[in-house]
């Protein structure tokens, strides 16, 4: 994956890529951490599960059969996210990610 590299220098030689200069030609705007926004990517959740190897920082997946029926809950989501139906999505989801939780309230109806 390589080094890490602050977002801040990224966006500063973003804008010299494009012959600009930070700060005077295009600003840079701290927003702050935003609702539902991740601190930190988990590659593997515990529910998913990892066995421990020889290694000390090595960990290996432990794969698991997909639920009978998934491919035609798939195909439901993707109806439902095309027909624009939020309220059905958010259902799907939450039937089928058992660890799901919306970051948005729920509408009123």
């Amino acid at each position: 994956m390589g080094r890490p590299v602050k977002i801040l220098d990224l966006a500063r030689d973003v804008i010299r890529f494009y012959g600009l200069e930070p700060d005077v030609d295009i600003p840079i705007v701290y927003t702050g951490v935003r609702p539902g926004e991740k601190l930190f990517e988990e590659l593997l959740t515990a529910e998913e599960g990892t066995e421990r190897t020889e290694y000390e920082r090595l960990l290996v997946a432990r794969l698991q059969e997909p639920p009978a029926g998934w491919r035609a809950d798939l195909d439901e989501l993707v109806q439902a996210s095309r027909g624009g139906d939020e309220a059905a999505v958010r259902a799907l989801l939450r039937r089928l990610v058992p660890t799901y939780q919306s970051t948005r309230p729920p509408e009123d109806s």
